[in-house]
């Protein structure tokens, strides 16, 4: 089988975001993995708009561009690590928009996270599992936290002067645990949409 193509989703748009130093610390460990290989995926890239659309693209194709472009991006992968930012105990607008955006292109995937924040964006990360179970996608069950102390050393608006990578002892069995578990229904997940692609095919 060849690698497994895994997005890390970066969650947060503002200026000011620190989303992307967690991303980047998660995808050279996904792409320490001979069976993965990581993209990083920023939302700032795809300029979506509010979910407008007459339905889901369940049941109709989108109209705007930008969604249509979204949909293709996502659809290129095999799962998913979502960077999550806890806003109100919950994922981020911009994340939840560009979840709306698509329905098909989850479909039958799985999905790990890396939440931050005081509590380690474990409230936005059990509402992303929900979410995504809505999505027909497959969360795994560990997930990274970086909160509390952690999140303060790391994070420059705190203060924070050490690397993610410093935060090993603290979370690093964690990502070892999510990532055993993403690629097991990455190969899981792959190989049933591999088989009804060709039964679908067959059936032509």
């Amino acid at each position: 089988m060849s690698k497994l193509k895994i997005a890390v989703i970066i969650s947060s748009t503002r200026p000011t975001r620190f989303g992307h130093l967690p991303a980047q610390w998660i995808a050279d460990k996904v792409n320490e993995r001979p069976e993965l290989q990581a993209e990083i995926v920023d939302l700032r890239d795809f300029d979506l708009p509010f979910f407008d659309e007459m339905a889901s693209n369940a049941w109709m194709p989108s109209a705007n561009q930008n969604a249509v472009k979204w949909q293709n991006k996502i659809s290129e992968f095999d799962g998913y690590i979502f960077v999550a930012a806890e806003y109100n105990r919950s994922i981020t607008g911009a994340l939840k928009n560009a979840l709306d955006q698509a329905y098909v292109n989850w479909n039958k995937k799985p999905f790990g996270a890396v939440g931050y924040g005081t509590v380690g964006g474990a409230r936005a990360v059990e509402h992303l599992r929900t979410i995504g179970v809505e999505l027909q996608m497959v969360p795994t069950r560990s997930a990274v936290h970086i909160g509390g102390a952690d999140f303060a050393a790391v994070h420059p608006g705190f203060g924070g002067t050490k690397a993610i990578a410093d935060l090993e002892a603290s979370i690093g069995n964690s990502a070892k645990d999510m990532l055993d578990q993403l690629t097991w229904w990455g190969k899981a997940t792959k190989a049933a949409r591999d088989e009804d692609a060709a039964l679908a095919q067959a059936a032509e």
